[in-house]
């Protein structure tokens, strides 16, 4: 029999990636934070599931940039922006990646807490330092440019209402409980519409507003970390919805670093295709239970997991509960 190497066209190779590979990155980074779930000390947390993503990056045959990571080069040992990640061959692929979103909700075992990523074809993905982003997001179905990020918060509230056909009293805005957002929550207030508030996770938190009638979210407005934008942004490319986001360059540091990252206007407003265009690939794994996932369950030998994969080309979400028994190769890998 021949010995001849089988060629495997890229998007092929990119869909297997997704069936499996992103899949166990996720689980990997999953599994090392859950195990200091509730010990108070996200720090410990976060570089755990950095160092197992990262672990499992390297054994995928891809050529891989993080583009989106856990900070700048001098900002982050591991898994910083430029860094290249892989195995030999493969793709070249765009990277962002989130290993622990919600180290708060880790340390101390609250709902929300995922590890997540994002891989894209290479030049695809939004490459953006990491500061803050204004962000408002909707679901799919609604007219193009049924909210507008420049509008006012009640402005945007009456628009979709329309759209749904309700009362502004029907409509609940997804918001990060921070105090630079009493404006915004006090103005969504106004209209009757209804606040639920966040302490992390606002990946996840987009992401239920392409659910909203099982999650109750129909719009998430406010300002959170642009790496967290870009994830979000690649969820909602593989399910459909709404987005614009602006970069917060408010220094001359901030945009002497935007300008390097190539990144010409400092005051563009961002779709979602301006953050993750071409075949863009999209997983989470449950770190602690969740509206999104499950956490991560210690059994006797069993380790259990539950992952959300999604896909843009084809629009496929699925839903991955692992069980893993090999427990002593989970445990030191």
């Amino acid at each position: 029999m021949s010995s001849a190497t089988i060629s495997v066209p890229p998007q092929l190779l990119l869909e297997r990636i997704l069936t499996l590979e992103i899949c166990r990155v996720t689980e990997r980074a999953a599994v090392s934070a859950a195990r200091l779930r509730g010990h108070g000390n996200e720090k410990a947390a976060d570089q755990a599931a950095v160092d197992a993503m990262r672990r499992e990056l390297n054994k995928i045959p891809i050529q891989g940039t993080v583009v989106i990571g856990e900070g700048e080069r001098d900002e982050a040992p591991m898994l910083f922006i430029g860094e290249k990640v892989g195995a030999e061959g493969g793709p070249q692929v765009d990277i962002a990646v989130d290993p622990l979103e919600g180290t708060t909700l880790c340390a101390k075992a609250m709902p929300g807490a995922i590890a997540t990523m994002a891989m894209a074809e290479g030049g695809t993905l939004l490459n953006a330092p990491d500061v803050y982003m204004q962000k408002i997001a909707v679901g799919p179905g609604y007219p193009k440019h049924v909210v507008d990020l420049d509008a006012p918060p009640a402005e945007n509230i009456k628009r979709l209402a329309r759209a749904k056909d309700v009362h502004p009293s029907a409509i609940t805005a997804l918001v990060l409980d921070r105090p630079r957002h009493a404006d915004i929550i006090n103005a969504i207030r106004s209209t009757g519409a209804a606040v639920r508030l966040i302490t992390d996770g606002d990946v996840a938190g987009v992401i239920h507003t392409a659910d909203s009638e099982n999650t109750g979210v129909d719009i998430y407005m406010g300002t959170g970390g642009a790496p967290e934008g870009v994830l979000a942004a690649a969820a909602l490319r593989c399910i459909g919805g709404q987005m614009q986001c602006r970069l917060i360059l408010d220094n001359d540091e901030k945009r002497e670093r935007a300008t390097k990252m190539g990144i010409k206007d400092h005051n563009m407003v961002y779709g979602i295709e301006d953050m993750a265009r071409g075949d863009c690939l999209f997983a989470a794994t449950g770190v602690t239970d969740g509206s999104l996932l499950s956490g991560v369950k210690f059994r006797k030998n069993v380790i259990e997991t539950e992952t959300v994969v999604m896909r843009s080309v084809t629009g496929t979400v699925r839903y991955i509960k692992g069980e893993h028994r090999q427990f002593e190769k989970f445990h030191l890998d």
